[in-house]
């Protein structure tokens, strides 16, 4: 039933004109997911190019972590947080896996993608998918993988529906995603893996991230990890 959901989202993507998200201005026939005027104001990190750069600094002291990046910066409120709400609420998946595609591209040079063996979608609570229809940090994930070629293995689940973390401050962030994900069954091939990329939309504080790799962790201590978002809050 999803599947067939997911084939006819996309269908409706491609045959009913769009507007952009950004601007709400009508695409041009040669425009995809976002107008040119608005994807060039996209706002971007360029943490792909830093050293240490804000998003690591962030999971200093918990984990160590090999390398972490996010495509733009995330500011509530903005015209540019409606990709986000789009991408999560509106049905337009394929817009998640578009934008991961042109991260992709653009971070490739600078080696983000560099040894990574396995990239690991951060699951939804099946209640939350079968209310969604997807998960859209598999089509992010998608997206990286149609550039890189890099395997996606929903290899986490999560083991109960943790509440909203829309409003809730650090603290509370970090307890509310606390011990929730754990492998999946059929993960067993981790065991043989070097480098895994966890994959998620938005970083604010970081807790979602540093749940999923610490469950990882406590099965599997050899793996290395790195982290990759669509977004950022602003962190420095």
């Amino acid at each position: 039933m999803n599947r067939i959901k997911s084939l006819l989202r996309d269908a409706a993507g491609i045959l009913l004109p769009q507007d952009c998200p950004v601007c709400g201005k009508p695409l041009d026939r040669d425009e995809h997911f976002v107008c040119r005027k608005c994807l060039m104001g996209l706002p971007l990190t360029h943490y792909h190019e830093i050293e240490f750069n804000p998003m690591e600094q962030l999971f200093a002291g918990t984990i160590p972590i090999e390398r972490a990046a996010a495509y733009f910066h995330y500011e509530k409120g903005s015209n540019y947080a409606s990709l986000l709400h789009d991408l999560k609420y509106r049905n337009r998946p394929q817009l998640g896996r578009w934008l991961a595609a042109r991260a992709a591209t653009l971070m490739e040079p600078h080696g983000m993608w560099q040894g990574i063996d396995v990239m690991i979608p951060v699951p939804l609570h099946i209640t939350k998918l079968a209310k969604r229809g997807y998960n859209q940090s598999q089509y992010i994930a998608r997206g990286i993988a149609d550039v890189t070629g890099i395997a996606v293995k929903p290899w986490l689940k999560a083991t109960e529906a943790h509440a909203s973390q829309t409003h809730k401050g650090q603290l509370a962030r970090l307890e509310n995603a606390r011990g929730i994900y754990r492998p999946t069954r059929n993960a067993a091939p981790l065991a043989q893996a070097g480098h895994v990329l966890i994959v998620d939309d938005v970083v604010t504080t970081g807790a979602t991230l540093l749940s999923c790799a610490t469950a990882l962790l406590h099965d599997y201590p050899q793996l290395k990890i790195s982290f990759f978002t669509l977004a950022a809050a602003r962190l420095d």
